[in-house]
């Protein structure tokens, strides 16, 4: 499992995910799917994220099951931002989606 800070273009969430990284294509399918086609990602420690969120975080976590693979767990930025300092953070990770660029004729 992963936790990480992911920051869109309306601001910071913080989710939790069975995949392995924040960029694979499976999660980076589902974060589009909610609209999220381009971002910055953080990855977190499991235990720091689980100890600042304490029982939402386990609220979060019992209703995941096995078939979910994605949870956001705040989706206050400024919450997200209160409860971790940069040195926290490993990345970043950048994502955009592969721009095809035509030239007008």
């Amino acid at each position: 499992m992963k936790a990480g800070i992911i920051v869109t273009g309306t601001g910071p969430i913080l989710i939790l995910t069975s995949y392995d990284s924040l960029t694979h294509p499976d999660l980076v399918k589902k974060l589009g799917a909610k609209g999220i086609s381009e971002f910055i990602g953080y990855e977190l420690d499991w235990e720091r994220v689980k100890d600042a969120y304490g029982t939402h975080f386990s609220v979060v976590m019992g209703d995941l099951h096995e078939t979910d693979d994605l949870r956001v767990l705040d989706y206050n930025g400024h919450r997200v931002f209160a409860n971790f300092n940069f040195e926290e953070m490993s990345g970043p990770i950048y994502h955009e989606p592969k721009r095809e660029f035509h030239q007008a004729a």
